[in-house]
C-alpha cells in the first residue's frame, strides 16, 4: 500500500512537471529577458510553502551568476519592503494567486515601479493582472490523498523556477569557471577548484632566463623544490622548461653540464595549461601525459606559475 501511493504520488508530480513544457512560449522568454536586464537583485517572494519553493529559487539564482534575495510577504507589510529597491525585479509565487500576503504587497510594489513576474496556477487572478508577466503553473491536482497538501504544485513551480534560472544562465554566458567563484567549498567546489587556485605562482615559481648558466636552473629547481623550472625570454614568454629528467639526459650524453647554457639543456615544447582550466582537467593531463608538471601560460604565452601533482594529491580533491 505504502509503494502505490508513492507511485501515484511521483506520478502525479512528473506529471505536472511534463505538463508544464508545452505553456513555454515567449511570455516565458519576456520573463528571462525582464530577468536577465535587471540592474539590481530578483527579489522572489511566496508564502508557506511557495516560500521555501521561492528560497531555493533565489538561492539558485544567486548561485548561478544573478544576485537574488527571499522576501517574506508577510514581513514585508512590516517595513521588509524596504529591501526592495528601484532596479530591482520581483518574482512572486502563489497558485491560487489571491494569496492574501501577496496581494496586499501589489500596492506597494506599483509604487516602486519595479517589474513583477509571477508564478500561478491561476492567469485569471489578481496576482497574474497586477503582473508584467504571469507564468501559467497550474497543476490538475495535487499528489496529496486528500488534494489539499502542496505538492504536485510546489513541484511545479520549483521546476519553473529551474527553468527560468538555467536559461538565464545560458543567456548570460555563465561558464563553469564563473560557477567556480562562487562554489568554492563544499563537494561541489571541490569538483569545480582550478588550476589558478592550485599553482605555485610569485616567489615559488621556477624560472630563470634564457641564455642563463645552468648553475642558476639547478639553484632554481633546488630552491623550489618542484623538480623542473621554466625558461623565459626577456618578456617572461616561455621559452622552455627543465626537469631532473632532462638533467639526466644530459648528463647520460657525457656533456659537462655546468659549461652549458639554459638553451642546451630544455625541452622547448613543454606541456602547458590556463589557470581557468579545472583542476580534474589538469590531472587527467598529467596522467594522460605521465609527467608531473604543467606550465601555466596566459593568452600571450607568458609563465603565471606551474602546478605539481602533488598540489592535487595534497588538497585531497581526487
Amino acid at each position: 500500500m505504502p509503494k502505490e501511493i508513492a507511485r501515484r504520488v511521483l506520478d502525479l508530480e512528473a506529471r505536472a512537471i511534463l505538463d508544464l513544457i508545452p505553456r513555454l512560449d515567449e511570455t516565458f522568454d519576456r520573463a528571462v529577458e525582464t530577468l536577465r536586464s535587471c540592474e539590481g537583485r530578483v527579489v522572489v517572494t511566496g508564502m508557506g510553502k511557495s516560500g521555501l519553493i521561492g528560497a531555493k529559487i533565489a538561492a539558485t539564482l544567486s548561485s548561478t551568476g544573478t544576485p537574488s534575495l527571499f522576501l517574506h510577504p508577510a514581513e514585508a507589510v512590516h517595513g521588509d519592503i524596504g529591501m526592495v529597491v528601484p532596479g530591482d525585479v520581483v518574482l512572486a509565487i502563489s497558485q491560487s494567486g489571491e494569496t492574501e500576503e501577496l496581494v496586499r504587497l501589489l500596492e506597494l510594489l506599483k509604487r516602486l515601479a519595479v517589474p513583477l513576474i509571477s508564478l500561478t496556477g491561476n492567469l485569471r487572478s489578481t496576482l497574474a493582472r497586477h503582473s508584467h508577466i504571469a507564468l501559467d503553473v497550474r497543476v490538475e491536482s495535487e499528489a496529496s490523498p486528500i488534494g489539499l497538501v502542496p505538492t504536485a504544485s510546489t513541484t511545479a513551480a520549483l521546476a519553473m523556477g529551474d527553468a527560468l534560472a538555467m536559461a538565464l544562465l545560458e543567456r548570460r554566458g555563465f561558464t563553469l569557471q564563473d560557477f567556480a567563484r562562487y562554489h568554492p567549498g563544499g563537494n561541489l567546489g571541490k569538483q569545480v577548484v582550478t588550476v589558478g587556485h592550485l599553482m605555485h605562482a610569485g616567489a615559488s615559481l621556477p624560472v630563470v632566463r634564457s641564455g642563463s648558466p645552468m648553475r642558476d636552473a639547478i639553484r632554481a629547481m633546488s630552491e623550489k623544490r618542484l623538480g623542473m623550472t621554466c625558461v623565459v625570454d626577456a618578456d617572461g614568454v616561455l621559452a622552455g622548461v627543465i626537469t631532473d629528467g632532462d638533467l639526466r639526459r644530459v648528463l647520460g650524453r657525457g656533456e659537462n653540464i655546468l659549461s652549458m647554457t639554459v638553451d642546451g639543456a630544455m625541452s622547448r615544447e613543454p606541456v602547458t595549461i590556463g589557470r581557468d582550466e579545472l583542476a580534474a582537467a589538469a590531472l587527467n593531463l598529467l596522467e594522460a601525459r605521465k609527467i608531473t608538471s604543467l606550465v601555466v601560460l596566459d593568452a600571450a604565452r607568458r609563465v603565471e606559475g606551474v602546478l605539481h601533482i602533488h598540489d592535487l594529491w595534497r588538497t585531497q580533491l581526487f
